[in-house]
């Protein structure tokens, strides 16, 4: 398993040798920073840490600061920890860049969705709509609300409310090119989140 943090720039276009064109989201991976090593001894679970895009000293708090001074480095904006990678192939403090990846693999991308505000039920859960005509008193409602006797609505239920902004993963998806100068992974098709969103890139599991 091979993991990394990055950055989302944008979509473009590549051609191919026979001069068609592929969508592709261009996205700045690492470089990273291995912040921490989980151990199943020490943490029930084999994990790397990784942080990417550095902030400002002042604008961290004390865990953060003292966290990044471990490895005698400034504080990240964006840390995660990723499962199955090779312990003994990352060292506390080292660096991981898009190197690691290579054109035509199959990765999965993980974000947060764009938020899309307050949205009906048609549009947020893709429910269906009543009768448009013949008197129908009821056209784009949420429908029933389930047994009267409990007088509440149940949990779970779908209903309109504020759309998006929730963690999605696009899996199987191609690597078009890899920029190993600039650190750029251009992917195949749209991937998560709003421009300048965060991303976590791995290994396919279903490739």
């Amino acid at each position: 398993m091979k993991g990394i943090l990055g950055k989302k720039i944008g979509m473009t276009q590549v051609f191919d040798e026979d001069g068609i064109a592929t969508a592709v989201t261009v996205v700045e991976a690492g470089p990273c920073v291995v912040l921490q090593q989980k151990t199943a001894d020490q943490d029930g679970y084999e994990a790397i840490q990784l942080g990417f895009a550095e902030k400002k000293k002042q604008r961290a708090n004390r865990p953060e600061l003292g966290h990044a001074a471990k490895v005698e480095k400034l504080p990240c904006k964006f840390v995660r920890e990723i499962r199955g990678m090779d312990l003994a192939a990352y060292e506390v403090g080292s660096t991981v860049s898009a190197e690691i990846f290579d054109a035509g693999e199959m990765v999965d991308v993980t974000g947060i969705s764009r938020g899309k505000g307050f949205a009906g039920s048609i549009k947020r859960h893709n429910q269906s709509r009543g009768p448009m005509s013949h008197g129908s008193h009821y056209h784009r409602g949420p429908g029933s609300l389930g047994a009267i006797a409990a007088n509440r609505v149940f949990k779970g239920h779908n209903l309109p409310g504020r759309m998006g902004g929730e963690r999605k993963t696009m899996q199987n998806l191609a690597i078009m090119k890899v920029d190993k100068e600039r650190h750029l992974l251009l992917i195949k098709g749209a991937i998560p989140g709003p421009r300048k969103g965060y991303v976590i890139i791995r290994n396919a599991v279903k490739g």
